[in-house]
């Protein structure tokens, strides 16, 4: 059946309320809260690894490029976005300023300037989850007529996700989009794209233009999308967790309820949640593979840009427990 609007709720976020229930039955969960510092050498050898790799596949065949970057370097992208991820949250380093500056050097092979951007409105998904002026990972009802529920049309939003992902800022008016660190961000890769261009040749662009779009789009990882909040297992539950083996290396992205839930529980120690409180967890649907999930998304016209649940509560929501310690 064609679902031609999304789900409204009247619901409060259920993250909020499932987050203070666990830790009235699971208070050792606290110990978990915390940074992880040696992030910072995961963001630095990714870095390294994509910039490398571009300049030995410099003078490579076309074929071979197109290759890696869909079956490696698109890897490496993703987890430098979960590491971006880790930043936003304050998951690294005690202070926002060396936060954003780990996020700007995780941000060097991905192309476009996202860090600083998504910082801001990462942030007011957590906490007005599902509201539409508010959540800029929910899609423009637009967006999603216009998408339709067809393989080319869902394919096409895969493939473009990044600049689908751009348009939707516009909306969020209570988030400043232009300052002087989204300036920084826009400089510094406009300068690091021309040296790569400059220095190591349009082939090693490719393969970190291809990584890129790769990494968020039309691949098994760009299930990762639908995967967080789109309604594809339950018509109700709002947040779903991947427990595939990606996870490995996704850096445990995939624990997404847990995540929410604690957003200030690093990605080592997400797990561990799950682990804590077994009854919260082990009752809620969840993936085991992003890749079925991708090809049930593109071709299973029951599942739409629509699939998804906005809330209808107006005023200030409450912000996730715990808060994140900057």
């Amino acid at each position: 059946m064609k679902r031609t609007d999304f789900v409204y709720s009247n619901d409060p976020h259920r993250h909020h309320t499932r987050a203070r229930l666990i830790l009235q039955e699971h208070p050792e969960i606290r110990q978990f809260i915390g940074k992880n510092r040696n992030s910072i050498w995961i963001i630095a050898g990714l870095v390294a690894f994509q910039l490398v790799g571009a300049a030995l596949l410099a003078h490579q065949p076309w074929w071979l490029i197109v290759l890696l970057a869909f079956g490696v370097g698109a890897f490496a992208d993703h987890a430098l976005f979960v590491m971006i991820h880790e930043c936003t949250h304050g998951l690294i380093f005690k202070g926002r300023i060396p936060n954003r500056v780990a996020g700007l050097l995780a941000n060097v092979p991905l192309v476009f300037p996202s860090s600083v951007g998504f910082e801001r409105y990462h942030l007011k998904h957590h906490s007005h989850l599902g509201i539409h002026d508010m959540d800029a990972d929910l899609p423009y009802k637009w967006e999603a007529k216009f998408i339709n529920n067809i393989f080319i049309g869902k394919a096409i939003w895969l493939a473009l996700f990044p600049l689908v992902q751009l348009l939707r800022i516009y909306r969020i008016k209570a988030v400043r989009a232009v300052d002087e660190w989204t300036l920084l961000n826009l400089g510094i890769q406009i300068i690091v794209t021309f040296a790569i261009w400059w220095f190591l040749g349009p082939k090693a662009l490719a393969f970190i233009a291809l990584s890129f779009f790769f990494s968020i789009g039309l691949h098994p990882l760009g299930a990762r999308w639908i995967q967080e909040h789109y309604l594809v297992k339950s018509q109700e539950q709002e947040t779903t967790s991947y427990y595939g083996v990606l996870n490995t290396v996704a850096f445990n992205m995939g624990y997404h309820n847990e995540h929410h839930d604690f957003p200030s529980v690093p990605w080592n120690r997400l797990p561990h949640v799950k682990a804590s409180a077994p009854a919260f967890y082990n009752g809620l649907y969840a993936h085991r593979s992003w890749t079925l999930l991708w090809l049930r998304f593109l071709f299973d016209r029951e599942i739409s840009l629509f699939s998804r649940i906005v809330h209808r509560v107006k005023g200030k929501q409450p912000e996730p427990i715990p808060s994140s310690d900057y």
